[in-house]
């Protein structure tokens, strides 16, 4: 799946101790429009996962193409991530938001479906922001930029 070029999103929650948690993410899919649902597919080691299954809420924070530090801080086995960027808690679920951001999406979890070493998080969307960014993309193992009316990738 390397090979297909997909959105970046830091995929957020909060844990019942007050801790913020999140990580990177490529496998997202809106699943319906109405009501609008989100799916995420999460390891079942992650702390995220655990944390929006005890709360009952996750966010998507999608990535502007300027954010590939974001992506490969959340990435990364680095403890504290949130220490290194801007973020706030917002929302109805009060769920942690990223500071520079494409779009977000706060999502109340739904149902959770363990498929061996992951698990498809369901969440139900109860509030949406979209700014007029460039998205930041993944594909063939890099970053790239997507630009309307171009017909090529730019890493």
């Amino acid at each position: 799946m390397s090979a297909f070029p997909t959105g970046v999103a830091v995929v957020t929650a909060m844990s019942h101790e007050g801790e913020p948690c999140g990580l990177t993410c490529s496998s997202l899919i809106s699943v319906t429009l109405a009501p609008p649902m989100l799916l995420v597919s999460l390891n079942t080691h992650s702390r995220t996962l655990a944390a929006a299954v005890d709360t009952g809420g996750f966010a998507v924070n999608l990535l502007p193409a300027r954010a590939r530090e974001v992506a490969k801080l959340f990435a990364s086995l680095t403890a504290d991530r949130f220490s290194a960027v801007r973020w706030s808690r917002r929302g109805p679920l009060d769920l942690p938001r990223l500071g520079d951001l494409h779009g977000w999406a706060e999502c109340q979890v739904e149902q959770v479906w363990t498929v061996e070493d992951h698990a498809l998080l369901l969440g139900r969307v109860t509030d949406i922001q979209i700014d007029p960014e460039t998205p930041l993309l993944y594909g063939f193992r890099q970053y790239a930029v997507w630009h309307p009316g171009e017909r090529i990738l730019r890493a």
